[in-house]
């Protein structure tokens, strides 16, 4: 039940998009987070970032992490994805992985 995977940009805002699995942010390792690399653009390898340096050349479009850092994606034709960091905290407040507009109603949640 519910979207298994959610934008961290607007539809249409990028042409490459950073999808989080659980849709929640930040992400938290414990969570056993998997990044998607999406794009409608060429196909080819994914390269990955992490902490702004190179950390991944020719990698899977999906991952699932085991060490905290700020990520982001990139494929050929594309540019750059919007960053997404994974945390390892104890407690975390976490907020729906979606756009979110002014007014909206919003579900935070405490983590331990």
């Amino acid at each position: 039940a519910g979207v298994p995977w959610c934008p961290l940009s607007p539809t249409g805002a990028h042409t490459i998009q950073l999808l989080v699995d659980p849709p929640w942010m930040p992400a938290v390792l414990w969570d056993w987070v998997t990044l998607t690399c999406l794009t409608s653009g060429t196909p080819g390898a994914t390269t990955w970032y992490k902490d702004g340096q190179l950390w991944w050349q020719k990698g899977p479009k999906h991952i699932i992490f085991t060490e905290s850092g700020t990520y982001k994606c990139e494929r050929p034709g594309t540019g750059l994805s919007l960053s997404m960091s994974v945390l390892n905290e104890r407690l975390v407040l976490q907020v729906p992985a979606r756009a979110l507009l002014e007014g909206d109603t919003v579900t935070l949640r405490c983590r331990v």
